[in-house]
């Protein structure tokens, strides 16, 4: 098997795993108990704090642990919201293409009351810090902007919106689960002030995430119940978890410098050989993406079969198409970026880790110019497009 979703899961790392075990076995003490059983467990709950801290660049005290990103985005966008709203400011700036935790999220604000502005990104799939600057009002309260796209891997000028929204006071929460762990991140530096990751995207165990507030910043609570997380996420941490996430933070940072370029170089080695493929385009900026993503378009196709197809040859892959989750609309992160219907149905996104190797590069390459082939060959829409009774997209 190869696997090439990434962005969706990764495997644990062993050394996340090996950080998890004494938490489910012999110190299984809850960190809220008085007694020195209990303490250790706190301990080791601060402690895992602390290296989340040092790898985002902040305080341990700025950290608090949830479920994942989605939980994360909630919370943090409530907050700025709420907050907001106090002082007569319900006005939200986000982008067109980001993940649905934060649409949905806003989706429900808006129910609200809360006035919502989402930016479109240019069709590069990047967002620039002028177009936010230009759309900050009196009333704003909140730009939220993901840092790298979990679809099509662009990365966005992330410092530079931080600028804007500082310049303007407006706080800034970015989403930064497709980048914790593969690209540097120091949130006091880069002059953020929310920030959402989630585990299992690099190499750490499911269901757990941390969200980054900065100091001064009051967190509004989303689960009640208990005064754990200062009082801000009610029940009992899943320590087990919490540090199995914080020993695959730290192997990721540690090890980013060196994986980061062999990764990028496969990707590229794959995107190179895919642009061969007649009537296909990347999605997305060719530099400006996270190392291990392939998002490409191909004409006469349906993702979904392509999906089944190279899961057939044993490559795991998904598609910006949503048709795999039952749903018939293609991806709004294609739609955003110009893609008409008919061509974002036709998508493939392949995301790649340090694991990843020349002869799998290799072997995606081959196996999805012949199963393009294939579909093509089988498709009246592909024989349209041929005989000239449907007009390409893109150019051949």
């Amino acid at each position: 098997m190869i696997y090439a979703d990434n962005a969706a899961t990764t495997k644990m790392s062993r050394k996340a795993v090996e950080a998890m075990l004494p938490y489910m076995t012999e110190q299984y003490g809850n960190p809220s108990s008085l007694y020195s059983f209990g303490q250790k467990a706190k301990e080791a709950l601060e402690d895992a704090r602390e290296r989340v801290a040092r790898c985002l660049g902040c305080d341990k005290g700025e950290i608090t642990f949830t479920s994942g990103g989605s939980e994360s985005d909630n919370q943090a966008i409530r907050t700025a919201a709420h907050l907001g709203a106090r002082k007569n400011k319900k006005h939200i700036i986000s982008t067109a293409f980001e993940h649905h935790a934060v649409l949905h999220t806003l989706d429900r604000l808006k129910r609200e009351g809360f006035e919502v502005t989402l930016l479109d990104v240019n069709k590069n799939g990047i967002v620039s810090a002028r177009q936010v600057e230009e759309a900050i009002r009196e009333d704003t309260c909140l730009v939220t902007v993901m840092y790298a796209n979990n679809e099509i891997g662009t990365i966005q000028p992330i410092e530079e919106i931080a600028r804007v929204c500082h310049e303007k006071n407006v706080i800034f929460h970015t989403d930064a689960v497709q980048a914790a762990g593969h690209l540097p991140i120091s949130v006091h530096e880069q002059g953020i002030d929310m920030l959402s990751l989630s585990a299992h995207k690099f190499h750490g165990p499911k269901g757990v995430g941390a969200l980054y507030v900065r100091r001064g910043i009051p967190l509004e609570g989303l689960i009640l119940g208990g005064a754990q997380e200062k009082g801000k996420r009610a029940g009992t941490e899943n320590l087990a978890s919490i540090a199995g996430m914080a020993a695959a933070l730290e192997e990721s940072c540690t090890n980013m410098a060196s994986a980061a370029p062999k990764v990028a170089a496969l990707r590229d080695r794959i995107i190179e050989g895919l642009d061969r493929i007649p009537y296909g385009e990347l999605n997305g900026d060719r530099i400006r993406r996270l190392p291990g993503n392939v998002s490409f378009c191909f004409e006469g196709i349906e993702g979904e079969s392509l999906l089944l197809l190279l899961d057939d040859k044993g490559i795991c892959a998904s598609s910006g198409s949503a048709c795999t989750s039952g749903s018939l609309d293609p991806s709004h992160v294609l739609l955003a970026i110009g893609r008409p219907h008919e061509v974002a149905h036709g998508s493939l996104r392949l995301t790649l880790s340090e694991e990843t190797t020349q002869e799998e590069a290799d072997a995606i390459i081959r196996a999805v110019t012949e199963t393009v082939t294939y579909l093509r060959n089988m498709s009246p829409f592909w024989r349209d497009l041929n005989t000239g009774k449907r007009k390409h997209v893109f150019a051949e």
